[in-house]
Formats: C-alpha cells, structure tokens, sequence
C-alpha cells in the first residue's frame, strides 16, 4: 500500500548511521559484493546500487518475475538470479567485449 515503505539503510561496522535510500520495490535477496550493493525485487527488478552513497549504479534490469536469490561468481564475472518460475538468469558483467 501507499503508507508501506522500504528502505535500505547503511550503518558503519562500528554502528554509526551513514545514510539510507527510499526503496520503490521490496527487496527479497541482496549480495554485497566489493563496492556495490546488488538486489533483486518481487516486482522484478535486478538493481546495482553503489554501497557507499546507495545510488542506482545503472538502471534497474527488468526480469519480468519476482526474483527469489542472487548470487555472484568467484571472479565476478557474472550475476546469478533466479526466478518465482524456476528458471535461472545468468547475467555477464563488465563491458560487452569482456562479457
């Protein structure tokens, strides 16, 4: 409903509150992975944010189903999502020429 929000909320590992960022879709899996925040959404949206400032990275990627999990390779090459369907997005990142 309008009066239901999300937000995503950045605190320092010492617990000192650094900022937060109004979420427009609800978060069901997240991954912290280097210096960026990747999320997927029940509405389906697959979202990198900078972890530092909590800013969109790129556009949202439409996935067109809500996302269940995310996962990120070893080498960080590739995004991992899985679908409410069962099917399993891979998704390569970097520039076209690496992916």
């Amino acid at each position: 409903s309008a009066q239901d929000k999300n937000a995503l909320h950045l605190y320092s590992v010492n617990g000192k509150y650094l900022g937060s960022e109004t979420l427009k879709e609800e978060v069901t899996d997240l991954c912290v992975t280097g210096e960026y925040i990747v999320m997927g959404s029940l509405q389906g949206f697959l979202s990198i944010r900078d972890l530092y400032s909590l800013s969109l990275s790129i556009s949202p990627l439409a996935m067109r189903l809500p996302i269940h999990c995310i996962s990120i390779t070893k080498e960080y090459s590739h995004i991992l999502v899985g679908l409410e369907d069962g099917k399993l997005i891979i998704v390569g990142v970097g520039k076209p020429a690496e992916v």
